[in-house]
Order: structure tokens, then C-alpha cells, then sequence
């Protein structure tokens, strides 16, 4: 075979995995429409920890006390006492008197992880058998907790969202949603819809003899990052970690360039190192090396190289497009350059992510490397 040739199928393949994702993510799109309220499944305990306010978060903060759901309780957590999120978390509620919240306030430092040691006060206070890990700039709709009971069958271990990025100020903003929607969310949602479902920490619905069944709350600390623990505790004990079929808002407002660029560095070495098998295939999975490859191959075979660069690029990101626009997720005039820079972007990402074992999160200093595992992590 020669070099033409093999650049050619390569360019066909990935172009085919491009629309096979975009088809299944469109698919759990609709289908979430089509569902229907799951009758009441019992009380659950939302927890919350909060760190600082962020763009929005006092909108989805809000968002907790709106959720339609017979019994329910909130438990907010904050390592601080001084954080800038206390005072108003305890205005909500007081302002909200017939809503079952609490907000409980110390740091246990009992993992590496500063967001797990936060929640893991909430956990240990929750007296329900679900209960709902979510952070702080989630915006939840009205049917949140039927979403997420909707998607636990008797096989599944764990029910999660992605973030769905939305309210963008600024290119940059535009630059995460293309990272956050089309690209990250789509290849989540099609290896969930073919039975391959990743964790994902922005929602978590637990039942809780599950997780204590794996050593509790802190066995998410076996890794760096809380999801992946979570991910191998499911699938080693043989169930499924399932996404609902709508992902919930992730509420974006300004963001700079700095900001994007080491929160994608950041989370392109905790795949690395929590899951590196699946990490060295995500070199081919942006359109720039299949574009250049079937570049390439029209030269090769005398075709106008520029035409079908062009026709792949209309192919790659119209796709993402129409998958936007049906799904009803956030699309502007600057999404397509968002889209092409993302793209441009992604193998020097995968570069970086190999380079060290270093980030920093929310002011604490973390690394990959040599996180120890709990002695009581057992499988469900």
C-alpha cells in the first residue's frame, strides 16, 4: 500500500467515526425529548461544594432550590468559613425556607483531591439513599433529579452529564464551548449510547450503598481526579456508568485565553494518567491530520488539493453544525472559527499533555504522579 493510499483511508475512516459520532449524539438528543417523567423513586441529597463565585454561579446556585421534585434535601460544602460563596449560599437559604438546605463548612484533607475532601463532609451527613454530586456551576433545570433517576437501570453503577457549555462572552468562551459541545460532549455521548460510558464530576447520581460498598466516599481518591476513580470502581464491579440523555448547562460567561488553554491542558493530563490507554488515540480525533491526509491524497491521485481540502473542511465542521443546531446546543457566527482553532489546537494539546505531571486547581498546586490509592477501595 502505498503512502497516497493510506492517507486516503485513514482520512475516510476518521471522517466516517466524525459523522458516526455526530449521529449518535443527535439520536440521544431526541430521545431525550421523547422521555417520559420517571414515577418518585425515593428521597435524594443533592451535595454542592462551593469554592469562590464564579461567572454565573450565584444563576446556578440559584438553580437548586427550583428543582420539581417531591423530597429532596441540599447540602452545600465549604472548606472556608471566609469563602466568597458562604454568604450568599446562606441568603438563598434563608430565602428559601421550604426547601430542605444546609451549609456545612470545614476541609477534612483526607485525599488529594481538594474538591473530593470538600463534598466528603456532605456525604458523610447525607441520610438518603440517592444522592447527587454537583458542582457548583451547574445549572440545573426543573427536572434534574428525574433525569438522572431516569437513566439508573438495574446494570448501572453511576449516572452523569457532561457539561454543556452555553452563554459564551468572547472568543475565548466561544473557544471552550467548541471544546466542551462538539467535540468533548459528542465523543462522550457515542461511547455511552455503544455501552462505553465515561464519569463525569460536573453531576454524579450515587446510590449510596454502592459507593460505600467501595469504601465510601473517599475511594474517589484513589485517583487524582474524583471521575476516573469512579469510572474503574463501576466498571470493576461489572455495571455501567450511563450519561443522561440531555446534558445540563454549564453556564460559561467571560473567559480568557490563559484560562481555556490550562483547563484543557489540566484535564488532557488527568486523562493521561487515570486512563492512558484511551489517551493515545485522541492525536487523530480533531479534523486537522484527516484534512491534511486527504489533502494529501488528492494531490497524490490529481485532484485540485485546495477543492478537497475545502469539501473536508465544509464535511468536518457542517457536521458539527447541524449536530449543534438539532441538539439545540450554543451556536454563533464565531463557532465555525472556534471550531477550526480547537482543531488547530488539539495536537498541540495532546503534546502538552504528555509534557508533565503538573497543574494547578482553583489556587492548590496538584500532580498527577503518585497518588496513592485508599487502603479500604473495594469494588461494586
Amino acid at each position: 500500500m502505498d503512502i497516497a493510499t493510506a492517507a486516503f483511508i485513514f482520512c475516510a475512516a476518521a471522517t466516517f467515526l466524525h459523522l458516526l459520532t455526530a449521529a449518535l449524539t443527535y439520536w440521544r438528543s431526541k430521545r431525550a425529548e421523547r422521555a417520559t417523567r420517571r414515577p418518585h423513586a425515593g428521597a435524594v441529597t443533592i451535595i454542592r461544594p462551593v469554592c469562590g463565585l464564579d461567572h454565573y454561579d450565584e444563576l446556578t446556585l440559584r438553580s437548586t432550590f427550583a428543582i420539581d421534585y417531591p423530597d429532596f434535601e441540599i447540602i452545600f460544602c465549604s472548606a472556608s468559613e471566609h469563602d466568597a460563596a458562604v454568604p450568599y449560599v446562606r441568603g438563598l437559604i434563608t430565602a428559601h425556607p421550604h426547601i430542605k438546605a444546609k451549609l456545612l463548612i470545614g476541609d477534612d484533607q483526607t485525599t488529594r483531591n481538594p474538591k473530593l475532601n470538600n463534598i466528603i463532609k456532605g456525604w458523610n451527613a447525607a441520610r438518603t439513599e440517592w444522592i447527587v454530586l454537583a458542582d457548583s456551576n451547574v445549572l440545573i433545570p426543573e427536572t434534574y433529579i428525574d433525569e438522572l433517576l431516569a437513566n439508573f437501570r438495574p446494570d448501572t453503577g453511576l449516572v452523569c452529564s457532561p457539561p454543556l457549555a452555553s452563554r459564551p462572552h468572547g472568543f475565548w468562551a466561544e473557544l471552550e464551548c467548541a471544546f466542551l459541545n462538539t467535540y468533548q460532549a459528542r465523543w462522550q455521548y457515542a461511547a455511552d449510547t455503544i455501552g462505553f460510558g465515561f464519569a463525569q464530576g460536573k453531576s454524579m447520581l450515587w446510590r449510596r450503598d454502592d459507593l460505600n460498598a467501595a469504601g465510601g466516599i473517599e475511594a474517589l481518591g484513589a485517583e487524582i481526579a474524583e471521575d476516573a476513580a469512579a469510572t474503574k470502581i463501576v466498571r470493576q464491579g461489572g455495571r455501567r456508568v450511563r450519561l443522561v440523555d440531555r446534558p445540563f448547562e454549564q453556564p460559561l460567561g467571560v473567559r480568557y485565553g490563559k484560562q481555556v488553554w490550562d483547563r484543557q491542558v489540566r484535564w488532557a493530563r488527568l486523562r493521561r494518567a487515570t486512563f492512558a490507554i484511551y489517551y493515545v488515540p485522541e492525536l487523530l480525533t480533531g479534523s486537522l491530520l484527516p484534512v491534511l491526509a486527504g489533502t494529501y491524497a488528492a494531490w497524490a491521485h490529481d485532484i485540485d488539493p485546495l477543492l478537497a481540502c475545502a469539501g473536508l473542511g465544509f464535511v468536518w465542521f457542517g457536521t458539527e453544525a447541524a449536530l449543534a443546531w438539532a441538539a439545540g446546543w450554543h451556536m454563533s457566527r464565531v463557532s465555525p472559527l472556534a471550531w477550526m482553532a480547537r482543531d488547530l489546537l488539539l495536537p498541540l494539546l495532546w503534546i502538552e499533555g504528555l509534557r508533565a505531571n503538573n497543574f494547578n486547581w482553583r489556587g492548590n498546586s496538584m500532580s498527577v504522579s503518585n497518588v496513592p490509592a485508599p487502603a479500604n477501595n473495594r469494588q461494586i
